[in-house]
C-alpha cells in the first residue's frame, strides 16, 4: 500500500496510527481476523489450513493472536461444541 502511494512503509504506518490509533500491522491483523472468523464458521477446512491460506506461516502465532483478540481459540470458535 505504501509503495502504491509513493510513501515509505514507516511513514504510512505513522499516518495510520495518527488517524486510527492503530499501527498498520494491527489494522492488517484486524482485517485478517475478520476473514479468519468468516472462514472458520463457513469453511470446512481445518484451522491450520485456514491460517496458512490467510498468510500465517506459524499456526501457533495465529492461534495466540486469534485468542487474544477474539477471546476464544480458533478451534473453539470453529466448533463451539468442543467444550
Amino acid at each position: 500500500m505504501a509503495v502504491e502511494r509513493n510513501l515509505s512503509p514507516r511513514y504510512l504506518s505513522n499516518l495510520l496510527k495518527q488517524e486510527t490509533v492503530k499501527t498498520a500491522v494491527e489494522l492488517i491483523h484486524r482485517s485478517l481476523l475478520v476473514e479468519a472468523k468468516n472462514q472458520l464458521r463457513m469453511n470446512p477446512q481445518n484451522v491450520s489450513e485456514i491460517a496458512f491460506a490467510l498468510g500465517f506461516d506459524n499456526l501457533s502465532y495465529f492461534s495466540k493472536l486469534f485468542k487474544r483478540e477474539v477471546g476464544l481459540s480458533p478451534a473453539l470458535y470453529k466448533n463451539p461444541f468442543l467444550t
